[in-house]
C-alpha cells in the first residue's frame, strides 16, 4: 500500500502559520521567511528533495489559495505557473472547481472528504509510490486523527510565533516513534513514524 509521508514547517511553539494569513502573506504576517528560508538556504539537501519527491500529493484549500469561498477561477496556486510537485495534487475543497493543470503538475479538487482524496491518490501513486500531505495545519490534522500517516517529518525553526495554524490540536490515538533527524544552519529535521493506537 502507498506510503503516506506528512511534512511540515514548524515554530518552535508548534505554529505551522501564523495569524493573518492573506494573499500577500500566505503563511501569516512575519512567518514566511522564518519557516521557509531553510528551503531555499539548501535547495539539494536531501529533506527538500523529499518535500517533493512524492508520486501524489494531498492538500487543503487554504494551501492551495487564500480564499476560502468561491473559487476565483484566474488562480493557479502561490507557486506560479510551474508548481514545486512534480505530480498529480488532489485539493480538499467545499467548492467544485475543474481540473488546473500547470507544468508537470495536475490539481484536481476534491469534495468529498479526506478519504475519496486518499483513494484517488492511492490510484495515482500505486502500492509502492509515497503520498504527501502537504498542508496545511487543519489537513495533516486530519489525516492523523483518521490513522492514514505512516511518516510524520517536522522542519523545526527557530522562531516563535505565539498562534496560529497548529499541528496536533484535537488529534488523539498516536505516538511517535523517532527515525532520525539532521541539524541545519537555520532548521532542525525530524522524521517520526507513527503508530497510531485507536483507529
Amino acid at each position: 500500500m502507498s506510503y503516506v509521508t506528512a511534512d511540515m514547517a514548524v515554530s518552535l511553539d508548534g505554529y505551522t502559520a501564523g495569524l493573518g494569513q492573506t494573499l500577500e502573506t500566505p503563511f501569516g504576517e512575519g512567518a514566511l521567511e522564518p519557516l521557509t528560508s531553510w528551503m531555499q538556504e539548501d535547495e539539494n539537501a536531501p529533506e527538500v528533495a523529499a518535500v517533493v519527491g512524492a508520486q501524489a500529493y494531498i492538500m487543503g484549500r487554504n494551501m492551495f489559495g487564500p480564499d476560502r469561498g468561491e473559487f476565483d477561477l484566474d488562480w493557479q496556486g502561490w507557486w506560479g505557473p510551474e508548481p514545486p510537485y512534480h505530480a498529480p495534487v488532489f485539493v480538499l475543497s467545499h467548492h467544485e472547481r475543474e481540473p488546473l493543470v500547470l507544468q508537470g503538475t495536475t490539481f484536481t479538487f476534491v469534495t468529498e472528504g479526506i478519504e475519496r482524496a486518499l483513494e484517488l491518490a492511492r490510484e495515482v501513486a500505486g502500492p509502492d509510490g509515497r503520498i504527501d500531505i502537504a498542508g496545511g495545519a487543519c489537513t495533516v490534522n486530519q489525516y492523523l486523527a483518521a490513522g492514514h500517516v505512516d511518516e510524520l517529518r517536522l522542519h523545526i525553526c527557530p522562531v516563535v510565533l505565539g498562534a496560529g495554524e497548529r499541528l496536533s490540536v484535537g488529534v488523539e490515538g498516536f505516538r511517535l516513534e523517532q527515525l532520525g533527524g539532521r541539524v541545519a544552519s537555520s532548521v532542525v529535521h525530524v522524521r517520526y513514524r507513527v503508530i497510531h493506537t485507536s483507529a
